[in-house]
Protein backbone atom coordinates (compact mmCIF):
# COMPACT_ATOMS: atom_id res chain seq x y z
CA UNK A 1 0.00 0.00 0.00
CA UNK A 2 1.19 3.87 -0.97
CA UNK A 3 2.45 6.16 2.09
CA UNK A 4 1.64 8.81 -0.49
CA UNK A 5 -0.62 11.40 0.63
CA UNK A 6 -1.05 14.04 -2.00
CA UNK A 7 1.11 13.99 -5.36
CA UNK A 8 0.89 17.34 -7.31
CA UNK A 9 2.69 16.67 -11.06
CA UNK A 10 4.05 19.85 -12.60
CA UNK A 11 0.38 21.63 -11.71
CA UNK A 12 -0.15 25.17 -13.36
CA UNK A 13 -2.77 27.89 -12.28
CA UNK A 14 -3.44 30.81 -15.18
CA UNK A 15 -5.70 33.09 -14.69
CA UNK A 16 -6.96 36.33 -17.28
CA UNK A 17 -6.77 39.92 -15.52
CA UNK A 18 -8.93 42.28 -17.25
CA UNK A 19 -7.75 46.02 -16.99
CA UNK A 20 -10.21 48.43 -16.78
CA UNK A 21 -10.05 51.78 -15.71
CA UNK A 22 -12.49 53.06 -13.39
CA UNK A 23 -12.92 56.15 -11.29
CA UNK A 24 -12.40 55.91 -7.44
CA UNK A 25 -16.29 57.90 -6.71
CA UNK A 26 -18.99 57.61 -9.20
CA UNK A 27 -22.25 58.41 -9.45
CA UNK A 28 -25.35 56.81 -10.63
CA UNK A 29 -25.52 58.69 -13.55
CA UNK A 30 -21.66 58.61 -14.65
CA UNK A 31 -22.28 54.50 -14.44
CA UNK A 32 -25.62 54.69 -16.72
CA UNK A 33 -23.72 56.97 -18.96
CA UNK A 34 -20.84 54.87 -18.89
CA UNK A 35 -23.37 51.53 -20.05
CA UNK A 36 -24.61 53.65 -22.71
CA UNK A 37 -21.20 54.62 -24.07
CA UNK A 38 -20.19 50.98 -23.56
CA UNK A 39 -23.18 49.31 -25.91
CA UNK A 40 -22.42 52.10 -28.51
CA UNK A 41 -19.17 51.24 -28.93
CA UNK A 42 -19.98 47.41 -28.98
CA UNK A 43 -22.37 48.02 -31.82
CA UNK A 44 -20.07 50.48 -33.82
CA UNK A 45 -17.61 47.49 -33.33
CA UNK A 46 -19.83 45.10 -34.79
CA UNK A 47 -19.56 47.15 -38.25
CA UNK A 48 -15.91 46.90 -37.84
CA UNK A 49 -13.54 44.80 -39.41
CA UNK A 50 -10.64 43.12 -36.88
CA UNK A 51 -7.31 45.26 -37.01
CA UNK A 52 -4.39 43.17 -36.90
CA UNK A 53 -2.73 43.64 -34.03
CA UNK A 54 -5.37 45.24 -31.80
CA UNK A 55 -4.31 45.54 -28.33
CA UNK A 56 -6.21 43.04 -25.98
CA UNK A 57 -7.59 44.23 -22.99
CA UNK A 58 -6.89 40.86 -20.97
CA UNK A 59 -3.69 39.27 -19.52
CA UNK A 60 -2.73 36.15 -18.96
CA UNK A 61 -1.68 35.70 -15.24
CA UNK A 62 0.41 32.81 -14.04
CA UNK A 63 -0.25 32.36 -10.57
CA UNK A 64 1.61 28.71 -10.15
CA UNK A 65 4.08 27.14 -12.90
CA UNK A 66 4.98 23.50 -13.05
CA UNK A 67 5.12 23.17 -9.35
CA UNK A 68 5.73 19.35 -8.45
CA UNK A 69 6.73 17.88 -5.07
CA UNK A 70 4.93 14.40 -3.13
CA UNK A 71 3.82 14.26 0.72
CA UNK A 72 3.77 11.21 2.66
CA UNK A 73 0.96 9.99 4.90
CA UNK A 74 2.03 12.16 8.42
CA UNK A 75 4.42 14.53 7.33
CA UNK A 76 4.03 18.15 8.13
CA UNK A 77 4.94 20.33 5.89
CA UNK A 78 4.85 24.36 5.66
CA UNK A 79 4.49 26.11 2.80
CA UNK A 80 6.10 29.83 2.96
CA UNK A 81 7.00 32.29 0.84
CA UNK A 82 6.54 36.08 0.19
CA UNK A 83 2.57 37.98 -0.58
CA UNK A 84 1.75 37.03 -4.35
CA UNK A 85 3.87 33.78 -4.36
CA UNK A 86 1.03 31.71 -4.83
CA UNK A 87 0.74 29.50 -1.42
CA UNK A 88 -3.22 30.09 -1.21
CA UNK A 89 -3.58 29.44 -4.96
CA UNK A 90 -1.71 26.14 -4.36
CA UNK A 91 -4.03 25.08 -0.70
CA UNK A 92 -7.28 26.00 -3.13
CA UNK A 93 -5.59 23.74 -5.80
CA UNK A 94 -5.11 20.67 -2.95
CA UNK A 95 -8.84 21.45 -1.75
CA UNK A 96 -10.19 21.32 -4.99
CA UNK A 97 -12.32 24.85 -4.48
CA UNK A 98 -10.34 25.24 -8.04
CA UNK A 99 -8.75 23.48 -10.57
CA UNK A 100 -5.59 23.72 -12.22
CA UNK A 101 -4.46 24.80 -15.63
CA UNK A 102 -1.97 22.24 -16.54
CA UNK A 103 -0.66 18.99 -14.60
CA UNK A 104 -2.57 17.54 -12.05
CA UNK A 105 -3.00 16.28 -8.42
CA UNK A 106 -3.61 13.06 -6.64
CA UNK A 107 -5.06 12.85 -3.37
CA UNK A 108 -5.30 10.00 -1.16
CA UNK A 109 -7.95 10.58 1.51
CA UNK A 110 -10.19 13.20 2.96
CA UNK A 111 -9.05 16.90 2.61
CA UNK A 112 -10.26 18.96 5.37
CA UNK A 113 -9.44 22.98 4.64
CA UNK A 114 -8.99 26.57 6.78
CA UNK A 115 -8.35 28.72 4.43
CA UNK A 116 -10.19 31.85 5.16
CA UNK A 117 -12.75 32.93 8.33
CA UNK A 118 -15.83 30.73 8.07
CA UNK A 119 -14.53 28.41 5.41
CA UNK A 120 -17.12 26.47 4.31
CA UNK A 121 -20.41 27.84 6.69
CA UNK A 122 -23.87 29.30 5.98
CA UNK A 123 -23.98 32.22 7.40
CA UNK A 124 -27.59 31.70 8.05
CA UNK A 125 -26.87 28.44 9.89
CA UNK A 126 -26.64 28.24 13.44
CA UNK A 127 -22.67 26.96 14.65
CA UNK A 128 -24.27 23.42 15.82
CA UNK A 129 -25.76 22.95 12.17
CA UNK A 130 -23.03 24.17 10.65
CA UNK A 131 -20.89 21.28 12.29
CA UNK A 132 -22.93 18.82 11.03
CA UNK A 133 -23.01 20.13 7.57
CA UNK A 134 -18.78 20.20 7.23
CA UNK A 135 -18.91 16.49 8.65
CA UNK A 136 -21.42 15.82 5.76
CA UNK A 137 -19.27 17.48 3.49
CA UNK A 138 -16.30 15.67 4.93
CA UNK A 139 -18.53 12.10 3.79
CA UNK A 140 -18.84 11.70 7.69
CA UNK A 141 -21.82 10.24 9.17
CA UNK A 142 -24.05 11.38 11.54
CA UNK A 143 -22.92 9.09 14.45
CA UNK A 144 -19.71 9.98 13.67
CA UNK A 145 -20.31 13.52 13.92
CA UNK A 146 -22.30 13.34 17.38
CA UNK A 147 -18.86 11.65 18.85
CA UNK A 148 -16.89 14.39 18.26
CA UNK A 149 -19.37 16.87 18.66
CA UNK A 150 -18.54 17.94 22.69
CA UNK A 151 -15.11 17.51 21.92
CA UNK A 152 -15.34 20.47 19.18
CA UNK A 153 -17.45 22.72 20.98
CA UNK A 154 -15.42 22.74 24.01
CA UNK A 155 -12.05 23.44 21.93
CA UNK A 156 -13.77 25.90 20.04
CA UNK A 157 -14.99 27.54 23.31
CA UNK A 158 -18.42 28.98 21.34
CA UNK A 159 -21.05 26.97 23.38
CA UNK A 160 -22.93 29.81 24.64
CA UNK A 161 -23.41 30.57 20.77
CA UNK A 162 -23.80 27.73 19.37
CA UNK A 163 -27.36 27.60 17.90
CA UNK A 164 -27.06 31.54 16.87
CA UNK A 165 -26.19 31.86 13.19
CA UNK A 166 -22.48 32.14 12.73
CA UNK A 167 -23.47 35.48 10.57
CA UNK A 168 -23.10 37.19 13.77
CA UNK A 169 -19.92 36.10 14.92
CA UNK A 170 -17.09 37.82 15.43
CA UNK A 171 -14.31 36.70 13.22
CA UNK A 172 -12.44 35.02 16.35
CA UNK A 173 -15.59 32.95 16.79
CA UNK A 174 -15.53 31.90 13.34
CA UNK A 175 -11.84 31.18 13.48
CA UNK A 176 -12.08 28.79 16.71
CA UNK A 177 -15.45 27.08 15.60
CA UNK A 178 -13.79 26.82 11.90
CA UNK A 179 -10.51 24.95 13.25
CA UNK A 180 -12.20 23.02 15.89
CA UNK A 181 -14.34 21.36 13.07
CA UNK A 182 -11.32 20.87 10.47
CA UNK A 183 -9.00 19.29 13.00
CA UNK A 184 -11.69 17.55 14.82
CA UNK A 185 -13.62 15.26 12.16
CA UNK A 186 -10.93 13.16 11.50
CA UNK A 187 -9.71 13.71 7.59
CA UNK A 188 -6.64 12.22 6.72
CA UNK A 189 -5.05 15.60 5.02
CA UNK A 190 -5.13 18.95 7.16
CA UNK A 191 -4.98 22.14 4.80
CA UNK A 192 -4.76 25.40 6.81
CA UNK A 193 -3.63 28.98 5.96
CA UNK A 194 -2.63 32.02 7.75
CA UNK A 195 -6.38 32.41 8.86
CA UNK A 196 -4.95 31.35 12.33
CA UNK A 197 -3.26 34.80 12.93
CA UNK A 198 -6.75 36.05 13.65
CA UNK A 199 -7.01 34.24 16.84
CA UNK A 200 -5.83 35.37 19.80
CA UNK A 201 -2.02 34.27 21.03
CA UNK A 202 -3.48 31.63 23.49
CA UNK A 203 -5.87 29.86 20.95
CA UNK A 204 -2.91 30.28 18.11
CA UNK A 205 -1.05 28.15 20.46
CA UNK A 206 -4.16 25.74 20.97
CA UNK A 207 -4.24 25.03 17.63
CA UNK A 208 -0.19 24.46 17.49
CA UNK A 209 -0.33 21.86 19.77
CA UNK A 210 -3.60 20.38 18.06
CA UNK A 211 -2.20 19.73 14.92
CA UNK A 212 0.46 18.29 16.34
CA UNK A 213 -1.40 15.89 18.11
CA UNK A 214 -3.35 15.22 14.47
CA UNK A 215 0.40 14.29 12.69
CA UNK A 216 1.24 12.19 15.83
CA UNK A 217 -2.36 10.17 15.17
CA UNK A 218 -0.50 9.91 11.16
CA UNK A 219 -2.77 12.25 9.20
CA UNK A 220 -0.98 15.17 6.84
CA UNK A 221 -0.77 18.36 7.52
CA UNK A 222 -0.19 21.37 5.10
CA UNK A 223 0.69 24.55 6.92
CA UNK A 224 0.56 28.29 5.43
CA UNK A 225 2.10 30.92 7.88
CA UNK A 226 3.99 33.71 7.49
CA UNK A 227 4.91 33.23 11.47
CA UNK A 228 8.55 30.88 11.30
CA UNK A 229 8.16 30.47 14.82
CA UNK A 230 5.19 28.20 14.18
CA UNK A 231 6.40 26.79 10.99
CA UNK A 232 9.72 25.55 12.86
CA UNK A 233 7.97 24.17 15.82
CA UNK A 234 5.13 22.45 13.72
CA UNK A 235 6.82 21.23 10.52
CA UNK A 236 9.80 18.98 10.19
CA UNK A 237 9.95 20.18 6.20
CA UNK A 238 9.16 23.05 4.27
CA UNK A 239 8.48 24.12 0.52
CA UNK A 240 9.54 28.01 -0.37
CA UNK A 241 7.34 29.49 -2.94
CA UNK A 242 8.70 32.17 -5.18
CA UNK A 243 6.79 34.21 -8.12
CA UNK A 244 4.33 31.12 -8.34
CA UNK A 245 7.62 28.29 -8.79
CA UNK A 246 9.01 25.54 -6.44
CA UNK A 247 12.33 27.71 -5.32
CA UNK A 248 13.07 25.47 -2.37
CA UNK A 249 11.82 22.10 -0.76
CA UNK A 250 13.81 20.47 2.19
CA UNK A 251 14.31 20.49 5.81
CA UNK A 252 12.79 23.27 7.17
CA UNK A 253 15.22 25.20 8.87
CA UNK A 254 17.50 25.61 5.72
CA UNK A 255 14.42 26.56 3.86
CA UNK A 256 13.20 29.23 6.86
CA UNK A 257 16.42 30.76 6.41
CA UNK A 258 17.11 30.84 2.84
CA UNK A 259 13.35 32.50 2.89
CA UNK A 260 14.35 35.29 5.55
CA UNK A 261 17.24 36.33 4.12
CA UNK A 262 17.21 36.00 0.54
CA UNK A 263 13.89 37.94 0.99
CA UNK A 264 15.72 40.84 3.02
CA UNK A 265 17.64 43.54 2.15
CA UNK A 266 21.28 44.47 3.08
CA UNK A 267 21.52 48.24 2.28
CA UNK A 268 19.26 49.58 5.18
CA UNK A 269 16.61 50.83 3.21
CA UNK A 270 13.45 49.83 0.79
CA UNK A 271 11.38 52.23 -1.08
CA UNK A 272 8.83 50.92 -2.35
CA UNK A 273 6.66 52.58 -5.46
CA UNK A 274 10.22 53.55 -6.85
CA UNK A 275 12.21 50.28 -7.10
CA UNK A 276 9.47 48.02 -5.71
CA UNK A 277 5.59 48.15 -5.47
CA UNK A 278 4.18 49.66 -2.69
CA UNK A 279 2.80 47.47 0.29
CA UNK A 280 -1.08 47.83 1.58
CA UNK A 281 -3.93 48.01 0.27
CA UNK A 282 -6.42 50.58 -1.34
CA UNK A 283 -6.50 53.14 1.54
CA UNK A 284 -2.86 52.25 3.42
CA UNK A 285 0.49 52.20 0.93
CA UNK A 286 3.47 51.78 2.73
CA UNK A 287 6.51 53.75 1.31
CA UNK A 288 9.95 53.03 2.51
CA UNK A 289 11.64 51.87 6.03
CA UNK A 290 14.92 52.09 6.95
CA UNK A 291 17.71 51.43 9.68
CA UNK A 292 19.46 54.27 10.79
CA UNK A 293 22.10 55.45 13.49
CA UNK A 294 21.78 58.21 15.86
CA UNK A 295 23.09 60.79 13.64
CA UNK A 296 20.67 59.89 10.72
CA UNK A 297 22.92 57.70 8.57
CA UNK A 298 21.17 54.28 6.91
CA UNK A 299 23.27 51.02 7.74
CA UNK A 300 22.98 47.27 8.39
CA UNK A 301 25.94 47.22 11.22
CA UNK A 302 25.29 48.12 14.98
CA UNK A 303 27.41 47.96 17.64
CA UNK A 304 25.94 46.96 21.20
CA UNK A 305 26.16 50.16 22.83
CA UNK A 306 24.30 52.04 20.39
CA UNK A 307 20.92 52.70 19.90
CA UNK A 308 18.79 51.56 16.69
CA UNK A 309 16.58 54.07 15.25
CA UNK A 310 13.83 52.11 12.69
CA UNK A 311 11.69 54.75 10.64
CA UNK A 312 8.61 53.87 8.51
CA UNK A 313 6.85 55.85 5.41
CA UNK A 314 3.54 55.47 4.61
CA UNK A 315 0.57 57.73 2.82
CA UNK A 316 -3.21 57.04 4.23
CA UNK A 317 -5.59 57.88 1.75
CA UNK A 318 -8.65 57.87 4.17
CA UNK A 319 -7.64 57.66 8.01
CA UNK A 320 -9.24 54.38 9.78
CA UNK A 321 -9.92 54.64 13.60
CA UNK A 322 -8.72 51.44 14.30
CA UNK A 323 -5.18 51.15 12.27
CA UNK A 324 -1.96 49.84 14.24
CA UNK A 325 1.37 50.74 12.44
CA UNK A 326 4.29 48.16 13.64
CA UNK A 327 6.59 45.78 13.13
CA UNK A 328 7.85 42.40 14.02
CA UNK A 329 11.82 41.67 15.14
CA UNK A 330 12.83 38.50 14.68
CA UNK A 331 15.82 36.50 14.61
CA UNK A 332 16.80 34.70 10.71
CA UNK A 333 15.29 31.41 11.98
CA UNK A 334 11.92 32.95 12.43
CA UNK A 335 12.03 33.46 16.22
CA UNK A 336 9.75 36.88 17.30
CA UNK A 337 12.15 38.53 19.63
CA UNK A 338 9.18 41.12 19.84
CA UNK A 339 6.37 42.91 18.23
CA UNK A 340 5.74 46.99 19.29
CA UNK A 341 2.82 48.72 17.78
CA UNK A 342 2.79 52.35 17.26
CA UNK A 343 -0.07 52.58 20.11
CA UNK A 344 1.66 50.70 22.76
CA UNK A 345 1.67 53.21 25.01
CA UNK A 346 -0.94 55.41 26.95
CA UNK A 347 -2.78 57.30 24.35
CA UNK A 348 -1.95 60.60 25.23
CA UNK A 349 1.77 59.24 24.02
CA UNK A 350 0.02 57.92 20.69
CA UNK A 351 2.24 59.20 17.69
CA UNK A 352 -0.50 61.21 16.08
CA UNK A 353 -1.96 59.87 12.49
CA UNK A 354 -3.12 62.12 9.40
CA UNK A 355 -4.53 61.29 6.07
CA UNK A 356 -1.97 62.06 3.10
CA UNK A 357 2.04 61.48 4.45
CA UNK A 358 2.67 60.32 7.37
CA UNK A 359 6.68 59.21 8.95
CA UNK A 360 6.79 57.52 12.16
CA UNK A 361 10.15 56.07 14.27
CA UNK A 362 11.40 53.49 16.78
CA UNK A 363 14.12 53.76 18.55
CA UNK A 364 15.75 50.16 19.79
CA UNK A 365 17.85 51.23 22.98
CA UNK A 366 21.42 50.51 23.42
CA UNK A 367 22.63 47.63 25.52
CA UNK A 368 19.40 45.60 24.99
CA UNK A 369 20.33 43.27 21.69
CA UNK A 370 22.71 40.18 21.87
CA UNK A 371 25.47 40.23 18.92
CA UNK A 372 23.48 38.38 16.04
CA UNK A 373 21.46 39.22 12.99
CA UNK A 374 18.15 40.50 12.97
CA UNK A 375 15.42 41.15 10.41
CA UNK A 376 12.70 43.89 10.91
CA UNK A 377 8.71 42.35 9.52
CA UNK A 378 6.44 45.50 8.81
CA UNK A 379 2.82 44.00 10.83
CA UNK A 380 0.05 46.67 9.66
CA UNK A 381 -3.12 45.49 10.60
CA UNK A 382 -6.70 46.74 11.65
CA UNK A 383 -7.33 46.80 14.99
CA UNK A 384 -5.13 43.48 14.99
CA UNK A 385 -7.79 41.36 13.74
CA UNK A 386 -7.35 42.10 9.89
CA UNK A 387 -3.55 42.25 8.45
CA UNK A 388 -3.27 44.89 5.81
CA UNK A 389 0.79 44.53 5.31
CA UNK A 390 2.35 40.97 6.31
CA UNK A 391 5.49 41.16 5.05
CA UNK A 392 8.69 38.99 6.58
CA UNK A 393 12.16 39.81 6.58
CA UNK A 394 12.28 43.30 4.57
CA UNK A 395 14.83 44.73 6.57
CA UNK A 396 17.88 42.91 7.86
CA UNK A 397 20.94 44.14 10.38
CA UNK A 398 23.66 42.79 12.24
CA UNK A 399 24.71 43.81 16.08
CA UNK A 400 28.64 43.59 17.20
CA UNK A 401 28.93 43.12 21.06
CA UNK A 402 31.10 45.55 22.22
CA UNK A 403 33.10 44.78 25.58
CA UNK A 404 34.64 47.71 27.80
CA UNK A 405 33.51 50.72 25.68
CA UNK A 406 30.72 51.57 27.11
CA UNK A 407 29.39 51.85 30.93
CA UNK A 408 26.80 49.31 29.86
CA UNK A 409 29.19 47.00 29.26
CA UNK A 410 31.27 46.95 32.37
CA UNK A 411 29.81 43.79 34.32
CA UNK A 412 30.19 42.04 30.68
CA UNK A 413 32.68 38.83 31.54
CA UNK A 414 33.96 39.52 28.49
CA UNK A 415 32.30 36.50 26.29
CA UNK A 416 29.53 36.19 24.36
CA UNK A 417 26.26 35.55 26.54
CA UNK A 418 23.81 33.31 25.45
CA UNK A 419 20.15 34.51 24.20
CA UNK A 420 18.78 36.69 21.80
CA UNK A 421 18.91 40.19 24.12
CA UNK A 422 21.58 40.52 26.48
CA UNK A 423 20.51 43.67 28.48
CA UNK A 424 21.90 45.21 31.54
CA UNK A 425 19.97 44.69 34.84
CA UNK A 426 21.01 46.38 38.26
CA UNK A 427 20.74 43.53 41.21
CA UNK A 428 20.12 44.58 44.79
CA UNK A 429 20.49 42.91 47.96
CA UNK A 430 17.47 42.39 49.67
CA UNK A 431 18.00 41.73 53.65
Amino acid sequence: MSDIALRVDSVGKKYLIAHQQRERYTALRDVLANKAKSLGRRVFDLGRMPIEGARSRKEEFWALKDISFEVKKGERIGIIGRNGAGKSTLLKLLSRITEPSTGCIELHGRVASLLEVGTGFHPELTGRENIYLNGAILGMGRAEIKQKFDEIVDFAEVEKFLDVPVKRYSSGMYVRLAFAVAAHLEPEILVVDEVLAVGDIEFQKKCIGKMNEVAKGGRTILFVSHNMQAINSLCSRAILLAQGCLYQDGPVGDVVQQYLLAGSKRDGEVLWGRHEKSLGDGLFHLKAMRLLKMGGEVSTQFRSDEPIRIQMEFELIELPPNLVVGYDLCTPEGLVVYRCYHNDSTQADWPALTKGYNRLEHTIPLGLLNAGSFTVNPRICLHCQKWIVHSDAVLTFDVTLMHGQSPFWHAVDGTNRPGVIAPIMPWRRVN
